[in-house]
């Protein structure tokens, strides 16, 4: 999660919401355990973030493939050899 886009879901609360949130929390884990459980919200945040990289990735490279696929048989099918060009037109005239 970003910087803005926790700013932005911040702002959405009110103040008094959020010190509500945070008590019922500190009631719930009490004060030993939140660092414990702040570290384990870090770490998935971190390995969904790197999740999510890892598969934008995974798509760039095939969409990449892809492309370059096409630009092959575009370009295949635009030159051709002039044994070539002499045969179709062979064909042609028969």
């Amino acid at each position: 999660m970003t910087f803005i886009s926790l700013i932005w879901v911040l702002r959405s609360f009110s103040s008094s919401f959020i010190v509500i949130i945070l008590i019922v929390v500190l009631l719930i884990f009490g004060p030993k355990n939140l660092p414990k459980l702040g570290k384990a919200l870090g770490n998935a945040f971190d390995n969904l973030r790197k999740g999510v990289e890892s598969g934008k990735e995974k798509i760039d490279e095939k969409f990449e493939e892809v492309e370059a696929e096409k630009a092959q048989a575009e370009n295949e099918e635009i030159v051709e050899t002039p044994d070539e060009q002499d045969a179709e037109s062979a064909k042609l005239d028969e």
